[in-house]
C-alpha cells in the first residue's frame, strides 16, 4: 500500500494544474485582468443554448455547382472547336454531358484529341497520381464530354474552401463577436454566432451567391418573340420583366469596392461601387458605345436596376439605386465587397436562442447542479461517515478537474454538457461506493486495516474498469454520431468517466492509506451514520424469476404497443420542420394565435403552452419543396406573430430541413444499435457467452421500456432523447457488469454450489451497492428533472426513470436469464454425457 514519492508528486502536479486551469471560470474579467501575465486566463466557452446566439449549418448546392461547371465546359468546347476550325453539326448539353455531333471522320478524330487536352488533372486519393476532371468518349459520330467523379469532388472541395473564406468575410461585415466558422464533412459548413438573436439578415448574406454582372438590355417590343441570346429576367423590386442579353458585358468580379451611400440630391439610399483598372476601361468602352441605351445591373439572376446610359462614364465608378432601404444597401454592399460565392449556400439547419433564455438556463443549470452535488455529498456522509468525506473530496476534485480539462482543450459547455457533468458525478460516486463496500466486506472478514484496503481496492478495480469501459463505449458513439449539444454532453461524460478513474481510485487510495497510517489504525470500520439498508440480506430473488421476466416482457410488449399508438412524439430533429418558443408581452391568446398562424398557408401548426401564461411553443410541419421553403416559412411565422404582439420575444428558433432530419434519424438509430452490439462484444470477451446473451436480452427489454416512457408521457423524441437513451444503455450495462462480476468471482470460489443459490448469494452481496449507486445518480439528476425546465426535461426525466428500470432489470431479469441459460447448458451437457456441472463458467 506504499505509494512512491514521484507518483505523489506527479498526482499533485496534475491536480494543481487542473485547479489553476479551472480557476479563471469563477473569476470576472476585471479579476482576470488583475492577475499576473503568466497566469492562464482562458475560460470555458459557453454554448449558444447558454449564452444565446445563432447556429446555422449551410450546404453547398452541388447540383448548381455541377450545372455551372457543365455550362462553362460547353462554352470551352464550343470555343475550342471554333479555334481549331472544326465544323461540328451541334454541340449541346444532354443530361449530365456535352454531346458534339461531327460527321467527318478526320474532323472527329481531331476534335477528340483536342477536347481531351481540356482535361485538368486533380489529386487522386492522396496517392500523388493525377486524375482528369473530365472524360471524353467517342460513340459512332458523337463525342461525349462529361465530368468525372474525381473532378466533381475536387470542384466541390474547392468551392467549399472558397465559400468558407467568403462567409468569414461576410460575417465580419455584420460585426458578430467571436464567430465560429468551420467545415463539416465534404459539402457543409457550421456557422455559430454568439449573441446574434435574429439571423435573418445574416442568412440573406450567407445564402446569396452575390453574383453581380452587367448586361445590355435588348431592344424587344412587348409581345414580340425573344431573339436568340436574350432572356427575360425579373425586376428585384417590382417583379416586372426585362429582356436581358445573355452575354455578360462586364463581370462583377472586376469590382474593387462597394459602399452604402446616399444620393446627395434626394437623400435616397444607394450603393456606390468602383472597378479595377481593367474593369474601369471596359466600363468606359461599354458606356461610350451605348449612349442612350439601357444598361442592366443583375444580381443573382434579378435586375437591380436598368438605368439609361446618358454619357460615357470614364471614372471607373458608378451607383446602384432602386428604392432600397438603408439596411438593404448595407447588406448589398457587404455582399459585393466580400465577392461572389462559387455556388449557392442553402441553410439546412438553424437554431437560435435568445440571450434572456440563455441566462435563465445558466442560472437553472447552476442551481440544479449545486443541488444535485450537495444531495450526493450528504448521501455519502450518511453512508460512510468520515470515509464518505474522503469520497466527497474526490468528487469535488473530479468536478474541478473536469472544468480544468474543458478549459485546456477549448471545450464548449452546453446545457446537456452540464447534465453530463452531473451524471459524471453520479458515476464517480459509483466507484467510491464499490470501493467502500468492498473494504467494508474485507474488514468484516477480520483483515487488518492495510490488508482490507489492499484487497478492497484490488477487488473493486476490475469491476470499476469493466463498468467504465461500457460507459465509454456509449459516450464515444454519442460523440461520433451526435452534433452540437449532444456532443457537448458526450465530451463531459467522457471526461467524467476517465477522471473518475483518477480521483476515485488513485487519489482516494492515497488519502485512505494516509489516514490509516497517520492514525495508526489496526482495523477499518466503515459504518453508516444512517442505516438505510440492512447490513446483510438473504433474499431468494430467484424464486420470483418467472414473475420478474413475465412482468418485464409484459411491460415491453405494452411499450411496443405505445410505440405504434399513440406513437413517439418525434421532435423536429427527426421529422424536420420549425419550432419557435415565444414570450408574449401579455398572457398569450392561443385561439387568436392559432387562427392567425393557421391562415398563413404553411400547413399544420400546433401550439403548446410551456411554463407561464406568456410562454408558447409553436410547431410548424416540414415544408414541401426543401430547405429554402423552411426558411421562408419561419420568417412568415415571425412576421405574423410580431403583427399580433409587437412586444413579443423570440426565445428560441429551430429550423431543420428534410435532408438533415433524415440523416439525424438514421445516425441516431445506428448509434443505439451499434452501442448495444459493442457492449455485447465487450461482455462476451470479458465474461462468457451466456453473460453476454443475458445482458443483451435485458438491454432489449430495458430499451423498449424506455421507448414506451417517451411515448406514454409524450416527450419530444429528438437528439437529446437519443443521448438519454444511450446513457441509460451505458448505465444499464454498467449495473449488470457489477452484478456479473460478483457472480464470476463466486463461480471461482464456490465451484460445487448450485447455480441458483450462487446467483442469489451474489445479488445479496451487491444489493446494497446497486441501491446506493442508483440512489446517488437519482439524487444528482432529480433537481434537474424537477426544476431544469423544458430545455433538459427530455434528458433528465427519462434518466430518472431509466435508472430505476436498469437497477430492477439487473436483479429481476438479467440474473434469471443467466440462470435459465445455465440450466439449459447443464441439461445439454447431461444429454451429451458430459456430466452436470454446478456452474456456467469457471
Amino acid at each position: 500500500m506504499r505509494t512512491s514519492r514521484w507518483v505523489v508528486v506527479t498526482y499533485t502536479i496534475i491536480i494543481l494544474a487542473g485547479i489553476i486551469a479551472a480557476l479563471p471560470n469563477i473569476l470576472t474579467h476585471q479579476q482576470l485582468a488583475a492577475l499576473p501575465d503568466w497566469f492562464p486566463k482562458k475560460q470555458v466557452t459557453l454554448g449558444l443554448d447558454l449564452q444565446g446566439g445563432s447556429h446555422l449549418v449551410l450546404e453547398v448546392d452541388a447540383k448548381s455547382l455541377k450545372a455551372d461547371r457543365l455550362r462553362s465546359l460547353l462554352d470551352d468546347v464550343r470555343g475550342t472547336l471554333r479555334k481549331e476550325r472544326i465544323n461540328a453539326q451541334t454541340a449541346r448539353l444532354v443530361d449530365d454531358a456535352i454531346v458534339v455531333n461531327i460527321d467527318d471522320e478526320a474532323q472527329r478524330a481531331k476534335a477528340l484529341s483536342t477536347l481531351k487536352a481540356l482535361a485538368v488533372p486533380v489529386s487522386g486519393l492522396g496517392l500523388g497520381t493525377g486524375m482528369p476532371d473530365i472524360e471524353v468518349n467517342q460513340l459512332d459520330n458523337q463525342i461525349k464530354v462529361g465530368l468525372t467523379e474525381a473532378g466533381m469532388r475536387d470542384k466541390l472541395d474547392a468551392a467549399l474552401q472558397q465559400s468558407l473564406e467568403i462567409v468569414r468575410q461576410r460575417v465580419d461585415q455584420v460585426g458578430v463577436a467571436e464567430p465560429t466558422i468551420q467545415r463539416v464533412g465534404s459539402d457543409r459548413m457550421l456557422v455559430q454566432l454568439p449573441g446574434l438573436q435574429d439571423p435573418t439578415r445574416l442568412r440573406q448574406l450567407l445564402g446569396s451567391t452575390a453574383k453581380m454582372t452587367f448586361h445590355m438590355v435588348a431592344n424587344v417590343a412587348n409581345g414580340e418573340p425573344l431573339p436568340r441570346g436574350v432572356t427575360m429576367l425579373p425586376d428585384a423590386k417590382t417583379g416586372g420583366q426585362y429582356p436581358i442579353e445573355d452575354r455578360v458585358a462586364l463581370d462583377g468580379a472586376r469590382l474593387t469596392d462597394a459602399r452604402a451611400n446616399f444620393d446627395p440630391r434626394t437623400q435616397e439610399p444607394l450603393v456606390s461601387f468602383r472597378f479595377d483598372s481593367v474593369g474601369a476601361r471596359q466600363f468606359a468602352e461599354i458606356t461610350a458605345a451605348n449612349v442612350g441605351k439601357p444598361f442592366a445591373i443583375v444580381l443573382d439572376g434579378k435586375v437591380l436596376s436598368a438605368p439609361v446610359i446618358r454619357e460615357p462614364i470614364t471614372g471607373g465608378s458608378g451607383q446602384i439605386s432602386g428604392n432600397f432601404s438603408v439596411e438593404e444597401t448595407a447588406t448589398l454592399s457587404a455582399l459585393l465587397r466580400a465577392g461572389a460565392l462559387p455556388a449557392p449556400l442553402t441553410v439546412i439547419e438553424e437554431r437560435t436562442v435568445g440571450p434572456d433564455l440563455g441566462g435563465d438556463v445558466i442560472k437553472m443549470g447552476i442551481y440544479t447542479g449545486i443541488a444535485g452535488f450537495l444531495a450526493v455529498v450528504l448521501f455519502m456522509v450518511a453512508l460512510y461517515g468520515m470515509w464518505g468525506m474522503i469520497a466527497n473530496f474526490a468528487l469535488l476534485l473530479h468536478l474541478i478537474l473536469t472544468f480544468g480539462v474543458l478549459t485546456l482543450i477549448g471545450g464548449t459547455l452546453t446545457l446537456p454538457g452540464i447534465a453530463g457533468i452531473i451524471l459524471g458525478i453520479g458515476f464517480g460516486v459509483d466507484a467510491n461506493i464499490l470501493i467502500n463496500e468492498r473494504i467494508r466486506e474485507e474488514s468484516k472478514k477480520g483483515l487488518s486495516a492495510f490488508a482490507a484496503l489492499d484487497n478492497g481496492f484490488k477487488r473493486a478495480y476490475s469491476t470499476i474498469v469493466d463498468a467504465n469501459v461500457t460507459s465509454l463505449i456509449a459516450t464515444s458513439l454519442l460523440f461520433m454520431f451526435g452534433s452540437g449539444p449532444v456532443r457537448g454532453f458526450a465530451i463531459t461524460m467522457f471526461l467524467g468517466t476517465c477522471l473518475s478513474m483518477f480521483t476515485a481510485v488513485a487519489v482516494v487510495r492515497i488519502l485512505m492509506t494516509e489516514v490509516v497510517r497517520r492514525r495508526r489504525l489496526k482495523t477499518i470500520r466503515i459504518e453508516p451514520l444512517v442505516q438505510f439498508f440492512p447490513e446483510k440480506t438473504s433474499i431468494s430473488f430467484m424464486k420470483a424469476r418467472y414473475l420478474g421476466i413475465g412482468m418485464s416482457i409484459l411491460l415491453s410488449l405494452a411499450s411496443i404497443g405505445l410505440f405504434f399508438k399513440p406513437g413517439l412524439n418525434y421532435g423536429i430533429d427527426f421529422k424536420g420542420g420549425i419550432q419557435v418558443e415565444i414570450t408574449t408581452s401579455q398572457p398569450a391568446d392561443l385561439a387568436q394565435l392559432r387562427g392567425t398562424l393557421g391562415g398563413l398557408g404553411i400547413g399544420e401548426v400546433a401550439l403548446q403552452q410551456i411554463g407561464g401564461d406568456s410562454n408558447v411553443l409553436i410547431r410548424v410541419q416540414r415544408q414541401d419543396g426543401g430547405e429554402a421553403e423552411q426558411t421562408a416559412a419561419v420568417n412568415t411565422v415571425k412576421e405574423a406573430v410580431q403583427k399580433l404582439d409587437p412586444g413579443v420575444k423570440f426565445d428560441r428558433t429551430e429550423v431543420v430541413g428534410p435532408k438533415v432530419s433524415g440523416e439525424l434519424a438514421r445516425s441516431g438509430v445506428f448509434a443505439v444499435v451499434l452501442a448495444a452490439l459493442a457492449m455485447l462484444v465487450y461482455i462476451w470477451w470479458r465474461f462468457e457467452w451466456n453473460f453476454a446473451i443475458g445482458a443483451i436480452a435485458t438491454l432489449v427489454l430495458d430499451t423498449t421500456k424506455m421507448v414506451g416512457v417517451f411515448a406514454l408521457f409524450g416527450l419530444d423524441f429528438n437528439l437529446t432523447a437519443i443521448a438519454a437513451l444511450l446513457t441509460i444503455i451505458g448505465y444499464s450495462v454498467n449495473d449488470k457488469v457489477v452484478v456479473y462480476d460478483r457472480m464470476r468471482e463466486n463461480l471461482r470460489l464456490y465451484k460445487k454450489m448450485p447455480l441458483r443459490e450462487l446467483i442469489d448469494m451474489s445479488i445479496n452481496q451487491v444489493f446494497a451497492r446497486c441501491i446506493y449507486t442508483s440512489a446517488a445518480i437519482l439524487l444528482s439528476m432529480l433537481p434537474m428533472a424537477i426544476w431544469g425546465g423544458s430545455a433538459v426535461e427530455n434528458f433528465a426525466f427519462p434518466m430518472v426513470v431509466g435508472v430505476i428500470i436498469a437497477t430492477t432489470s439487473s436483479i429481476f431479469i438479467a440474473a434469471p436469464i443467466l440462470l435459465l441459460l445455465g440450466d439449459w447448458w447443464q441439461h445439454r451437457k447431461v444429454e451429451h454425457g458430459e456430466g452436470a456441472p454446478a456452474s456456467v463458467a469457471q
